[in-house]
């Protein structure tokens, strides 16, 4: 797992914690930062996925 892994779930968890207290405070605002938070880490592990599938493609072919 590297950095952006983690800090794209980091980012996930966040959002989720804010998107709920948006709704129970009925705040828009905290629920949409919540869902942008959670969109943001959603990209930023996909693109940690990427560069793991990449080394471990490298390793694998020996390049």
């Amino acid at each position: 797992m590297n950095k952006d892994q983690v800090k794209g779930v980091g980012e996930q968890i966040k959002g989720k914690v804010n998107e709920a207290v948006g709704k129970v405070t009925n705040d828009p605002g905290k629920e949409l930062k919540g869902d942008l938070q959670q969109g943001a880490g959603k990209v930023q592990k996909a693109y940690g996925d990427a560069k793991e599938d990449a080394k471990d493609n490298a390793k694998r072919t020996g390049h």
